[in-house]
Formats: C-alpha cells, structure tokens, sequence
C-alpha cells in the first residue's frame, strides 16, 4: 500500500473524534496560552503581521511578537493586542544571529513558538534559528525562511530538545532535503514521512493535498478542504499562525497542524463563494478561523 492511500483524512467528522483542548469558561487569557512569532523585516513587515493575528484568531490568549527594530513601530501599532519587541538587525534586514539571547528569554513565558515569517537574510536566520534550536523547549513551529536551516544542518534540527512542526511547500521541501523537486511532487507522502523521519519532527507539507506526516510515522491527508485561491501571497504565514495559536491553547502539534490545514482551507472555501475562487486575500481569511474552529468544536 502506498503512503498515500493509507493517510487518513482529515475531515469534519474527523476533526470532531479528535477535538481541541476545552475552553475553561470561566478562565482568562492566561488560561488559553501564549504565543511569541519570531520574525519580520523592512522587506516584508505584513508576514508576521499575518501569522500574529492568525494565532489569536485561533484562540491564544497572549501575543508576543520579536522583530527587526526598524518595523517595530509598525507592527506594534498594526497589532495592538501584541507585545512587541524590536530586535537587532543586519544590513540585509534580517534579525542578527545575536538576538538568540532575547528571544530566548522571551520564551520562557511562551507556549509556543513560531519562527520564520517574514525574515530575510538567510545566512542570518540559520544562525539565529541554530542558535535557538540549542536552547528552546516546548513546542516551537518553523516556516518560511527559517526552514532553510534543514539544507545547513539537518542533524540540529533532529537534535532540538524542542518539540517541533514544519510547515513547507514543496519547494521549500526540497531545499530542505537536497532534493529535485519533480521527485518531492512524484510522492509527496512518501516524503512528508521520511523528512519527520529524518528532522524528528512534525511535518505539514503543504499543497493542493497536504500530507502532514509524524516522527512515529503517523500520516493524515487534508483533501476535503481549500481551492486554488488560498495559492496567494500570506496565506502560508497565515496557516502557521493558526499552528502556533492552536499549540499555545494546549493541542500537540500533530492535531495543531491538522485542525489548522482544516480550518484554513475551510475558510478559503468560505471567501471562494463570497468572493470568488480567485482573488480574495491572505487578511481576509483571519475574520473566517473563529466562527469556523466554534463550528466544528460544538459537541453533540
């Protein structure tokens, strides 16, 4: 049987044998988590802005987020509910390698992590991530430019005392594993199970089916939800903060990343028969998480 056949779908009756963790009525935003996104630059303030938003959308009670400091005015204005912190940055306009020591001590307080959207540099940022992969725990969630460091030091990251998820697309994937593309398209299961295999990681590789695979060798299959729409600029920033968000409220990574790959492409479905199948954005899909995650959690 191929990798792909035996993946187990992820649907709405799916999702609801294998609900989030409980809401506690009568707790506040202490008891829904915190999250701290670690990422940005001149270049590309809304990434971060996007995957920030997204994780409260999911429900995360508290917002960190740890910036280059030439942004930070803007996206502390642009997200509110955040504290935001502004961080070293190098001439190319990525966070310097010699920010590890704040991010780390902002994590303390965190939940979870989201690392990667938005930044540039690459040089800067496999430094940096490779720096804080020897010093975070809990759960941290890599995307974007921080998953190059897979392509420098693939044994760092299976090493991580973190627990942690990746979120690729194929290209990214197959920097990652020093492969042809053509090849991570041709079995893009087959891959999703040997890169957590290998990275002892989670690992959401995203696409029109998206495969998330598990170090154990668990494999779940997202193909009842999302279009050709949600190919647009931020929609992946989007989709890992809904991964971080769902984390910090308590879910491990694999039922975080599949309620997430759910939830985002029910809400592209949603804005498909709004809008129309092309052309709605990134920013629009936040307003759909909430009523949609509500919708499916209701018990009985």
């Amino acid at each position: 049987m191929s990798p792909s056949s035996r993946a187990e779908s992820i649907t709405e009756r799916f999702l609801r044998k294998w609900p989030l963790p409980r809401v506690d009525p009568g707790g506040s935003k202490e008891t829904r988590g915190e999250v701290l996104v670690v990422g940005g630059a001149p270049q590309m303030p809304g990434a971060v802005i996007l995957a920030a938003t997204a994780a409260l959308r999911a429900g995360a009670g508290k917002l960190q987020i740890a910036t280059v400091g030439s942004v930070a005015p803007l996206i502390a204005a642009q997200v509110p509910e955040a504290l935001v912190v502004g961080l070293p940055q190098t001439r190319k306009g990525g966070i310097a390698p010699s920010a590890a020591g704040e991010i780390g001590r902002r994590s303390r307080t965190a939940d979870a992590v989201l690392i990667g959207p938005g930044m540039v540099d690459r040089t800067a940022t496999c430094g940096l991530v490779l720096k804080l992969l020897r010093q975070l725990d809990g759960k941290v969630v890599l995307d974007a430019e921080a998953l190059a460091c897979a392509s420098v030091d693939r044994r760092a990251i299976a090493a991580a005392k973190a627990e942690l998820a990746l979120t690729p697309h194929a290209g990214e994937m197959a920097q990652m594993l020093a492969e042809p593309i053509s090849g991570i398209e041709r079995d893009r299961a087959g891959t999703a199970l040997r890169a957590a295999r290998t990275l002892r990681a989670v690992v959401a590789l995203k696409g029109a089916e998206t495969f998330i695979a598990a170090p154990g060798g668990r494999l779940l299959c997202n193909r009842d939800a999302g279009n050709a729409g949600l190919g647009t600029s931020g929609s992946g920033d989007t989709l890992s903060g809904i991964v971080v968000g769902l984390a910090a409220r308590g879910a491990d990574l694999l039922k975080s990343a599949a309620w997430a790959v759910f939830l985002h492409g029910r809400a592209g479905d949603i804005l498909a028969r709004k809008v129309g199948p092309l052309g709605y954005l990134a920013r629009e899909l936040l307003a759909e998480i909430p009523r949609e995650m509500a919708r499916l959690s209701r018990r009985g």
